[in-house]
This record gives structure tokens, C-alpha cells and sequence, in this order.
């Protein structure tokens, strides 16, 4: 289901999801309300397995509609749309906080507005990964791991990486958390600028990992989680008293900005291999060279298993070309990330 108030934005929409087959738009509202009259008013096995939710809506917005569609639709994912700008991602975080499961940002016209070829790859993207994790019934298990393959140094700082999906995945790993870990946790989430802001914050509200965006210049405490900001590298330098944080302008890799691999790479020439990244759900492959560096250096790589991921891009990388020691959900992931550190089970 499209709820947006613009005829032409839905048009866009539409056809831009035409060109997966799997994909088949069966419903159009123009405002909160008539979407919740729409589903109220559809049968259980008719309703969408996914709705695409404008939050700047007459009559009814986004966020008003929001509750309303998940209970009259609670089997239905709801991702929302927002505008490219601070107001559009502080409602987007409230947005998740309030039951969505994964956002788009809308591109300015100056980027091609809703006909720029990479909006439409992460809406198609979204779209198809939330519909196949709706369409599982099986619980999600790790994937079964030999105690030799699980072996992970101690480390001295924890690497994450994530892009579509990302958000909550990083928000379930962090909320598994039972202690901080007495290392500092670097996260590269592949965000617009403005939104890395807003979601540190979301992430810092779930209590253990204390959460900010990083900080030119600052050092890199134990027990805290530093995310890299929208369009900047986060990378890791050696201070007087351990790693500091740098952030840097230099070109995108892997088509991102930030990036997993600069921080991969920054974080071997400090540390060696005694580095842990953990990488989460996304397209594409970033993170793959880095963790292929930092594996060489001895360090250790887990993934996200694809149940649990809304897209095997990069987790998928890392794990076909046999670099993760461990391939499992989120939650899994931060208990074997407290074991290596010495703060919880192995």
C-alpha cells in the first residue's frame, strides 16, 4: 500500500516498484485516515505485507496514522517516507520509536527527486526484504558455528556495520547489550546527514551502550558506542591515551559516505588484529576488503545471518567469502561480542 497525498509522488512511487515483478502495488491512500479505513476494511489474508507511509499528510499524517495502521493491520510492515531534512528525520526517529520497522528518505529534486535509479533500488530493496521477513513463520536461530570457527581475540575496540535494515538491527544488538563492553564500539550506519544525529539519540535511549554521534578529535571512551556522522568517515587514530576519533571528507567508497571500510582499515593500522567487526544488513559489499585486512591481521568478523537480515548484501559478502566466524541474529551477535571481551558466555 502508497499513503502519500501527492498523486504524482504515489504515480512515481508505483512505477518505480513495477520494475521488480515481485513487487504489486494493491492499494493508494491520500492521507492517514482513508489508510486506516482501507485496511480496517480488507480481509487479513488481503491486507499489504507492506505500506509505504508519507509522514507530511492532510486530514491524517504519518505519525498520527501510524498506531492506527498497526493495529488494524498488525501483520503488515510499515516503512516510512521522510523528507531530507532535520524535521523529516527527527519524525522519522519517532517514527520507529512508534512501530515502524524501516524508513526511505525522499531525494531532493537536485539528486533527481523520486526518479534518481538509487532511491528507487533501496525503496525496491526495502520493500522486497521486510515482505520476505514478514512471509517467515520458522523462529530465527544462529546458524550452527564449531567452537573452532567461533574463536575471536580479545579485542581493544568493536567495529559495526550496517545500511538497509540497519537502524533495527543496530537497535536490537544494542538493546541485547547487558553491560558495556570495556572496549569502544565504533558503528558506520549508511545515513543521510542530519538522521546519524537522531539515531545515535534513538540508540542511546535503550539504555546500557551509551550512545553519540563521534566527534572530531575526541577520545574514544570504553563502554560507549560512537556513530559515524551522515557524510563523514569515521576513522580511528592513535591518541595519548588510546584511539581518537577523525572525521573525514575524503571521497565515498563503495558508492557511501560513510563508510565500513575506512574505519576497518583505520582501526587495523591501531590496533592489529585485535579488533572485532560485526557486520549487519545492507546492500552491496562494504566492508568486505576491511574485513578481509583485518582478518589477515587476525582480527575476527561476525555477520548477520540472512533470516534476520532485510537484505544479505553485505553480511552475505563477508560470509561467502569465509571471513565470519559466527553468522547470526543481532541479539546473538551482542552476547558473542561480551564473551570475547570476557563479559559474558563464550
Amino acid at each position: 500500500m502508497l499513503c502519500d497525498d501527492s498523486a504524482v509522488a504515489r504515480g512515481a512511487l508505483s512505477r518505480m516498484l513495477a520494475r521488480d515483478p515481485a513487487i504489486r502495488v494493491t492499494a493508494q491512500a491520500a492521507n492517514g485516515r482513508q489508510a486506516v479505513e482501507m485496511l480496517a476494511a480488507l480481509p487479513a489474508a488481503d491486507r499489504p505485507q507492506v505500506i509505504l507511509l508519507d509522514l507530511e499528510m492532510p486530514v491524517m499524517d504519518g505519525l498520527t496514522a501510524l498506531p492506527l495502521i498497526l493495529r488494524a493491520a498488525p501483520g503488515s510492515a510499515v516503512i516510512v517516507a521522510s523528507a531530507l531534512t532535520q524535521r523529516g528525520a527527527a519524525a522519522t526517529m519517532q517514527a520507529l520509536r512508534a512501530g515502524a520497522v524501516d524508513y526511505v528518505p525522499k531525494p531532493a529534486a537536485a539528486q533527481g527527486g523520486m526518479n534518481d535509479p538509487a532511491f528507487g533500488e533501496e525503496l525496491r530493496a526495502k520493500v522486497t526484504g521486510w515482505a520476505r521477513m514478514r512471509r517467515r513463520e520458522a523462529p530465527r536461530a544462529m546458524r550452527p558455528v564449531t567452537p573452532a570457527a567461533a574463536a575471536l581475540p580479545k579485542p581493544q575496540a568493536i567495529a559495526l556495520g550496517s545500511s538497509t535494515g540497519g537502524p533495527q538491527a543496530l537497535a536490537t544488538l544494542v538493546g541485547a547489550v547487558t553491560r558495556p563492553p570495556p572496549v569502544p564500539v565504533l558503528a558506520v550506519q549508511h545515513m543521510p546527514a542530519g538522521f546519524t544525529t537522531l539515531l545515535a539519540d534513538h540508540l542511546d535511549r535503550l539504555g546500557r551502550l551509551p550512545c553519540a554521534e563521534a566527534r572530531d578529535g575526541e577520545a574514544l571512551l570504553p563502554g560507549r558506542l560512537y556513530l559515524a556522522p551522515g557524510d563523514r568517515h569515521l576513522i580511528a587514530k592513535p591518541g595519548p591515551n588510546g584511539l581518537v576519533a577523525q572525521l573525514s571528507d575524503a571521497p565515498a567508497e563503495n558508492f557511501c559516505r560513510p563508510a565500513v571500510d575506512p574505519l576497518l582499515r583505520s582501526l587495523v593500522a591501531c590496533c592489529g588484529g585485535k579488533v572485532i567487526a560485526a557486520i549487519l544488513t545492507g546492500m552491496g559489499q562494504d566492508g568486505l576488503a576491511g574485513c578481509r585486512a583485518l582478518r589477515a591481521a587476525g582480527g575476527g568478523v561476525l555477520a548477520q545471518d540472512e533470516a534476520s537480515s532485510v537484505v544479505w548484501g553485505m553480511p552475505g559478502a563477508v560470509t561467502r567469502a569465509g571471513l565470519a566466524a559466527v553468522v547470526a541474529p543481532p541479539e546473538e551477535i551482542a552476547a558473542r561480542l561480551l564473551a570475547a571481551c570476557g563479559e559474558g558466555r563464550a
